[in-house]
């Protein structure tokens, strides 16, 4: 797959064996004593966390240090600074209640400057019945939900194996006539801690202010003594809500390729994630592909979170060259507790 001949060519060595340690030790912190309150629920604009690529929601959602190309860049924005050619990538994901989520970003190297990304998030509910207690098979009304983010990113390799990337976004929430907007920001590293051996990735996301709703459907007619009579009691007013935080996650990972053969290559990831509105959790993931034309993926999500819903991941990959240009296509099934599996879909082409 892309990037599977430039970066899985050797075992990690000793460098990449101690980072193993650090980072096997981080994930191992969610196995203890709680360390974060699980505050799940509590945020605002909860779709900027749905993982848009196949490859990595295959695998497992490790995605800070997974080695490759575009697709990489919405877990960690500092793998921007590593792409050598321009590239663009779509995802379509089947998420829970037939609710469409899309995502396409395209990336633009400038030499002797740095790498531009763009992208565009989009989920859309579709319409919804409007239901009362009163009225439970529907008032006749109908509503929808729609998120969506638009980010601009940067990155730049410092050196042959190190980059940096920073990446803006506005992204707006709305329900039926009510909506909040928000601007968030995302930093990333990545570092090679041998050539054409094992990653080391970290990222912040989604940080920002606090946001709070607006609209329409905040507006109601107030009475402000009920108990009295002869008073206005359809005075306009408008409801507040409260500010919410972003949905912040703290990315720590590692990925360690071995050359299995000439034509077969593996690639093992491991991640420590520390989010602000639930507990600390790990990601794994395994990779086999074959001559960079065939992957299969496996991996496990939210290991040790407190009441975790997620877990096995599936999925594969095939690739090639059409017209001198790569392309690449995946498939991720993700299984769910209590609803529905999840399968998304990606095409990626590097120019």
């Amino acid at each position: 797959m892309t990037g599977a001949k430039s970066t899985l060519r050797r075992g990690p060595g000793r460098t990449a064996a101690a980072v193993l340690a650090v980072v096997l030790a981080a994930a191992g912190l969610a196995a203890g004593p709680a360390h974060a309150q699980s505050k799940a629920g509590t945020t605002v604009g909860g779709f900027l966390r749905i993982e848009p690529n196949a490859r990595g929601a295959a695998l497992g959602n490790a995605g800070s240090a997974l080695p490759g190309g575009i697709e990489s860049a919405w877990y960690n924005c500092g793998a921007i600074g590593m792409l050598e050619q321009p590239a663009v990538v779509y995802s379509h994901s089947f998420w829970f209640a037939d609710i469409g989520f899309n995502y396409a970003a395209a990336a633009l190297p400038v030499g002797g400057i740095g790498n531009f990304l763009v992208s565009v998030t989009a989920l859309n509910s579709g319409e919804i019945d409007v239901r009362t207690v009163d009225q439970p098979l529907g008032t006749g009304e109908r509503y929808t939900v729609s998120n969506t983010a638009i980010g601009l990113g940067y990155g730049l390799r410092i050196t042959s194996r190190f980059a940096a990337g920073l990446q803006a976004n506005y992204a707006t929430e709305r329900i039926w006539h009510t909506s909040v907007g928000m601007v968030t920001f995302n930093l990333g590293t990545v570092y090679r801690l041998t050539e054409g051996g094992a990653v080391l990735g970290f990222s912040l996301s989604n940080l920002g202010a606090r946001a709070s709703y607006d609209g329409d459907d905040l507006s109601i007619r107030y009475d402000a003594d009920p108990d009295v009579y002869g008073d206005n009691s359809g005075l306009p007013a408008e409801q507040y809500t409260d500010n919410f935080p972003l949905p912040g996650v703290f990315r720590l990972g590692l990925g360690v390729p071995y050359r299995l053969g000439e034509d077969s290559d593996l690639l093992l990831l491991l991640e420590a994630l520390h989010p602000n509105d639930n507990s600390e959790s790990a990601n794994l993931g395994v990779e086999w592909a074959w001559k960079g034309l065939f992957a299969l993926r496996g991996g496990y999500q939210t290991l040790f979170q407190e009441d975790r819903q997620l877990g096995l991941t599936l999925g594969f990959g095939v690739g090639g060259v059409l017209g001198g240009n790569r392309y690449q296509v995946d498939y991720a099934w993700a299984g769910h507790r209590y609803l529905q599996d999840t399968h998304r879909f990606s095409v990626v082409f590097a120019y």
